[in-house]
């Protein structure tokens, strides 16, 4: 089974947005400006990688490449069977289930980030990364420590983070060197994320999420909080304010999807951080990443395998390398072209109907092989609207 995963705050790079700018997924940028009262282009084209290390400005940026990103594996045909996050990527998750929709998701970003931010200067933090160390010995580091610093992060075996007050992350640190770290990294970032000093954030982020409507997920999604899958909406409102002041739990989310029977894990937005932690917690796993349209081949690719006899559809797999989806550029009431075009060989830009006023083109030469939108029915902005085998 397949999981789409998504990054979180930290994996941003200047630039990162340049290689989506002439593919069709960019025009989600326009909508998460609209939706932020920002220029979320601006943001991943211009900024400079000081800019980018604010947090109201890395996780906008993130959060929207990560969705460009879906978006384009979408048009592919690539499915998913569960969705997990990192952090913000959580927020990812969330908008790609279909548990909050995407104008929702961006506002709540938004306003997360310049609730942690404001947090952040409210009170003097920092975070640092153990590694080479048990988790609990981690645990016992911070405890011995004595003071406000914490795990904020289980990142994979041996790669730990911790945050609080600069003088007990220090603390912290040297106690975990003499209990065995080989070695204490300091992060770049500004301020204690996932710990006790986020409470403020919590009480503000709080609002928006009262004001935020959540959806059954169309596939389970896993929380940072407690590493499990959750199949329902209900208790993703109190999940996301407490991920604020808690660890991130994503080794043993990794750990539960790999018992699960999740099998490959495709990190959609900037870096491969979580495809590094992948590899070090679940061994036999299959970790791919898509960080530019060039990925996008490489993944078909690497998805594909020989035909499968099965008595239904399969859940979470990719479409086999020659097979592509067409999907509307808009949303709005579909009108074929000519229904019987089913069988039929096709030319790449050759016109296929309409949605509403805009023309459905397919960007594939190929063999149409069925509709999945009938006449009159109305469709969202990239829902699939038919499928072809490429020739």
């Amino acid at each position: 089974m397949i999981c789409f995963t998504y990054p979180g705050q930290g994996s941003q790079a200047a630039g990162m947005g340049s290689a989506w700018v002439d593919h069709p997924s960019w025009e989600l940028v326009a909508e998460a400006s609209e939706a932020a009262g920002r220029d979320v282009a601006r943001l991943l084209l211009d900024s400079t990688d000081d800019e980018l290390r604010h947090t109201r400005n890395s996780q906008l940026a993130t959060f929207t490449v990560s969705m460009i990103a879906l978006d384009a594996v979408t048009r592919v045909g690539i499915e998913t069977a569960g969705h997990a996050g990192h952090s913000l990527g959580e927020y990812s998750a969330l908008v790609a289930a279909g548990v909050v929709d995407f104008d929702d998701g961006v506002r709540l970003v938004a306003e997360r980030g310049e609730a942690m931010q404001v947090a952040a200067e409210e009170r003097n933090g920092t975070m640092a990364a153990v590694m080479g160390l048990d988790d609990d010995l981690v645990e016992q580091a911070c405890e011995q420590a004595d003071g406000e610093v914490w795990v904020a992060n289980y990142n994979a075996p041996g790669q730990v983070v911790i945050a609080g007050s600069p003088p007990m992350v220090d603390a912290a640190g040297a106690i975990a060197k003499e209990l065995g770290a080989k070695r204490i990294m300091a992060l770049p970032v500004g301020g204690a994320f996932h710990t006790p000093f986020m409470a403020s954030a919590r009480e503000r982020l709080q609002k928006a999420i009262d004001n935020t409507e959540f959806r059954v997920p169309d596939h389970p999604v896993y929380a940072n909080v407690d590493a499990t899958a959750h199949s329902s909406h209900g208790s993703w409102a109190d999940l996301l304010c407490d991920q604020l002041t808690s660890p991130v739990r994503w080794r043993q989310s990794v750990h539960n999807m790999s018992y699960a029977g999740y099998t490959t894990f495709v990190e959609l937005g900037p870096g491969a951080v979580l495809t590094g932690t992948v590899k070090r917690t679940a061994k036999d796993a299959k970790p791919l990443k898509v960080n530019t349209p060039a990925d996008i081949d490489a993944i078909i690719e690497a998805l594909a395998g020989p035909p499968v006899v099965a008595s239904g559809p399969l859940e979470g797999e990719a479409l086999f390398a020659t097979e592509r989806l067409v999907v509307s550029p808009s949303a709005g009431v579909f009108k074929p072209t000519d229904s019987r075009l089913t069988g039929a060989e096709v030319s790449a830009g050759q016109l296929m109907g309409h949605v509403g006023d805009t023309e459905v083109r397919t960007p594939w030469a190929g063999v149409i092989m069925g509709f999945l939108a009938v006449e009159g029915e109305r469709v969202a902005a990239s829902q699939p609207i038919a499928w072809l085998r490429t020739v």
